[in-house]
């Protein structure tokens, strides 16, 4: 079992689209022509997907703030943050603080960055470590490498 969809409001699916394909790399998959909505593969083999619904759709019209994570290897995690800072936007730790560094949730362990769309919406790399979980930890990649 996995997650296979979510959807997003949005204020304009055609801004977003740009967005989600050139900043956050995933592939175009289809346009309503009838709605204006559209669909965009997350990862390969069609295994995940990201609608995105404009104003005028059943589910863009009620605009509201949504969170959710894209799983990366680690090496791509680690590029993350100065990628997107590069292209000016702002990558952020569990705790909210401006940082390119990814920050580690001990307890499943996992390493993420967070940043946010043009609609405000948040979006988390996300790579689950191989490491024994720690539940006590929540802090930055290196402390956590360097806490034995």
């Amino acid at each position: 079992m996995h997650l296979y969809e979510t959807h997003l409001p949005v204020a304009s699916t055609e801004r977003s689209r740009k967005f989600y394909v050139a900043i956050v790399g995933l592939d175009f998959a289809y346009r309503d022509p009838g709605r204006d909505i559209v669909f965009l593969w997350i990862g390969t083999d069609r295994r995940s997907m990201l609608g995105l619904w404009g104003p005028s759709t059943t589910h863009g019209s009620k605009s509201h703030k949504c969170h959710f994570a894209i799983a990366v290897s680690l090496p791509e995690l680690l590029a993350a943050g100065a990628r997107l800072n590069n292209l000016g936007i702002a990558t952020r730790d569990f705790g909210g603080d401006e940082t390119t560094e990814p920050s580690v949730i001990g307890w499943m362990p996992s390493a993420q960055l967070y940043f946010r769309d043009e609609d405000g919406h948040s979006v988390e790399f996300i790579t689950l470590l191989d490491d024994a979980p720690d539940p006590e930890f929540i802090g930055s990649l290196s402390a956590w490498k360097n806490r034995r």
